[in-house]
């Protein structure tokens, strides 16, 4: 039943959603910041596990974390000239420190392409010093007119990957590697989201990228969300920086590079992909806590049977599951019970005078609220009940979230049919259309070409819009 402080998905999905960021305590508006939040705990803790997860795919690939300043020279912005008309409206500027006047004003990172581009320019001599192959986790800032806790605020926290090549297929084998061993694996494996990998349009790739590629997830109003972005940047920065090396023939050649990243909107898809009326829903692999135990007691003489017995079902779990053991004396279980499935803890356990006297749990899973999800099992090879449990829930959720968006994916052959279903979800039509027509069709419908799915059918058909026969197919959806 859904709780009374949470708006239905079915009322108000835009309220739904920041009704689940208060209630599961994730953040909180940064009201004397503009366009900023405030991470409370279990949010930080859930951006911990997906960047712990992130970190050592990224280090598992070949790559080295390293830290760039937060303040770029304006000159390094500017250097780029399709870079800085795509961030120009989103740019921060310091003019003034220490009291006066600054020669030359800084700009508040929007993204490291430029000031990365400057070392790289220094760093590099040779063939023999690529590829290089660098990220790091910082902050950025981007005046977002128009913001939303995780999705879209003036501050975020990211990875940016950014890496230099001796030629073109070195650096699209590397951004493609991103594309499909880093993102696309930890979101399907880990967050348990299916997603899209594809092609950007030119309408839509990355400002000053020579291809932009994405991986693309439905929400479950229906809506896009791109998730990750891995740009081949071709030599168009490396030219402006003069990034060159010495080849084997000793000729001077400008790199070819690469960037990459995430951020904490991936929070966003989380609660927007898993998580019901019930408050948030986090899949186990990802989960802080991924068991609670909630010991049930009267008085002080059971209190003692419980604890002995919860002691004795948790001593072998650390190193085996991340677990919580709600002891405080000041609630009552169904406030516990409450509080932790708002948080979107996967399993709760609940042990009772009874459980002792039975040998026996009670078992909750969150993926399915109320009593269909709870279950009376024994006590005895609990942890490993447990453990099956979890990769249930973890798959669960997966399969589910995959049936939402097939079941709301649609093949359009004509233009009215397109405008129908980006109304319900994801779009999928052939197309030959010009970057005018793109952005006529966003501006009559409000939905944009996602990505060219890479994987592509194969099969001729005919162009949604212009009627021109094409073997391309494409994403059509509204995104967020």
């Amino acid at each position: 039943m859904p709780k009374d402080v949470i708006t239905t998905r079915a009322k108000d999905y835009n309220q739904w959603y920041l009704d689940i960021v208060r209630e599961a305590d994730l953040a909180e508006v940064a009201e004397v910041v503009r366009g900023c939040i405030v991470f409370k705990p279990t949010g930080w803790a859930i951006w911990e596990m997906m960047q712990r997860a992130l970190d050592d795919r990224i280090k598992e690939t070949g790559h080295s974390n390293v830290q760039f300043p937060l303040l770029i020279p304006k000159s390094f912005i500017m250097k780029e000239a399709e870079h800085v008309d795509g961030f120009a409206p989103e740019v921060a500027e310091v003019t003034r420190a220490g009291g006066e006047e600054l020669t030359e004003p800084y700009v508040i990172r929007p993204t490291s392409e430029t000031i990365i581009g400057h070392f790289y320019s220094k760093w590099i001599r040779s063939y023999r010093d690529l590829p290089v192959l660098y990220n790091q986790w910082c902050n950025v800032m981007r005046w977002e007119m128009r913001t939303r806790p995780f999705l879209r605020t003036s501050e975020f926290i990211w990875q940016e990957g950014h890496t230099a090549h001796v030629n073109e297929a070195e650096a699209e084998a590397e951004t493609l590697k991103i594309l499909h061993e880093v993102y696309a694996d930890f979101a399907e494996q880990v967050m348990a989201v299916p997603v899209i990998r594809g092609l950007k349009t030119e309408n839509e790739k990355f400002p000053g990228a020579l291809r932009s590629y994405c991986i693309e997830a439905m929400m479950q109003d229906g809506r896009a969300l791109q998730a990750g972005t891995s740009h081949n940047l071709g030599q168009n920065f490396a030219k402006a920086f003069e990034i060159t090396y010495t080849d084997h023939n000793n000729t001077v050649q400008h790199t070819w590079t690469t960037s990459w990243g995430v951020s904490t909107r991936l929070i966003g898809a989380l609660i927007m992909t898993h998580s019901d009326d019930e408050g948030l829903v986090i899949p186990p692999r990802l989960a802080p806590i991924q068991v609670v135990v909630v010991p049930i007691f009267k008085n002080e003489a059971e209190r003692e049977k419980v604890m002995t017995t919860v002691s004795a079902l948790t001593a072998t779990w650390k190193g085996l599951l991340r677990f919580k053991i709600d002891e405080r004396d000041n609630l009552s279980p169904g406030f516990k019970f409450n509080e932790w499935e708002m948080k979107g803890v996967p399993v709760r356990i609940e042990v009772g005078p009874k459980d002792v006297e039975k040998g026996s749990v009670a078992i909750a899973r969150r993926d399915i609220p109320g009593r269909e999800g709870k279950s009376f099992v024994p006590q005895e090879g609990l942890t490993a009940r447990i453990q099956t449990l979890l990769e249930e829930i973890q798959e669960s959720l997966f399969a589910r979230a995959l049936r939402f968006r097939e079941e709301h994916s649609a093949d359009v052959q004509t233009y009215d049919e397109l405008k129908v279903q980006v109304e319900r979800g994801f779009a999928r039509a052939y197309w030959a259309g010009s970057s005018a027509d793109e952005k006529r069709i966003q501006e009559e419908t409000r939905a944009t070409i996602r990505c060219i799915p890479l994987d592509q059918p194969g099969t001729t058909g005919i162009c949604v819009y212009t009627g021109k026969e094409t073997t391309q197919q494409v994403i059509f959806a509204r995104a967020y």
